[in-house]
C-alpha cells in the first residue's frame, strides 16, 4: 500500500512539473517499462485533464433571491425599537426624577438662612458656609426618597407584567 501511494505521490510530481531532472528521467523509464506505473499515470493524467475542464458552475434560478425573501417575510420580524418602547413610560421616569430633584432643590432652599445681611453687595448667604448636613442627614428626607423609589419600581414592575400580559396574548 506505501508503495502505490509513494507511485501516486511520484507520478503527481511529475505530472506537475515538480521532479527534478534526474526523477523526471527515472519516472519516465518507469512509465515505459512497467504497465501498472504507464495504467496509473494515464489514470491520474485523464483525472487532471478533467480538473482543468471548464466546468460550468450551477447558478441559483432567476427567482432564487425572491424566493428567499418571501420565505423570511413568512417570519414574524422584530419590531423596529420606536414601536415596542412605550415613550409614556420613559417620560414617567423622568418626570419622576425630575419631581424628585426639584423637591430637593426646594427643601435645600426652604433650610437656607436668609437673616443674613448682604456684605458688599453679595449674596446674603455664603455658599461655603452653607451646612447640608440638616438637609441630607434628616429621616424625613430619607423617608422620602426611600418611598419614592418603591413607589417608582413598584409602578414599573406593575407596567412590565401589564406588558407581558399584552405580549403573550399578541404571541397566542
Amino acid at each position: 500500500m506505501n508503495a502505490h501511494n509513494n507511485m501516486e505521490t511520484q507520478l503527481w510530481e511529475y505530472i506537475d512539473g515538480l521532479s527534478g531532472a534526474d526523477e523526471r528521467s527515472f519516472i519516465e523509464g518507469l512509465i515505459a517499462a512497467d504497465a501498472e506505473w504507464r495504467k496509473k499515470y494515464e489514470e491520474l493524467l485523464s483525472f487532471n485533464a478533467a480538473l482543468h475542464q471548464d466546468i460550468e458552475i450551477d447558478q441559483p434560478s432567476m427567482r432564487f433571491t425572491r424566493n428567499v425573501m418571501e420565505e423570511i417575510g413568512r417570519h414574524q420580524i422584530a419590531p423596529a425599537t420606536g414601536s415596542y418602547i412605550n415613550k409614556k413610560i420613559i417620560y414617567g421616569i423622568a418626570g419622576f426624577f425630575l419631581t424628585l430633584i426639584v423637591g430637593f432643590l426646594i427643601y435645600a432652599i426652604g433650610q437656607i438662612d436668609w437673616s443674613v445681611a448682604p456684605v458688599n453687595n453679595t449674596l446674603p448667604f455664603n455658599l461655603p458656609k452653607i451646612d447640608t448636613s440638616k438637609v441630607f442627614n434628616n429621616n424625613y428626607v430619607n423617608a422620602f426618597m426611600i418611598v419614592n423609589t418603591v413607589l417608582g419600581l413598584m409602578l414599573l414592575d406593575r407596567y412590565l407584567a401589564q406588558q407581558r400580559k399584552h405580549w403573550k396574548k399578541e404571541d397566542a
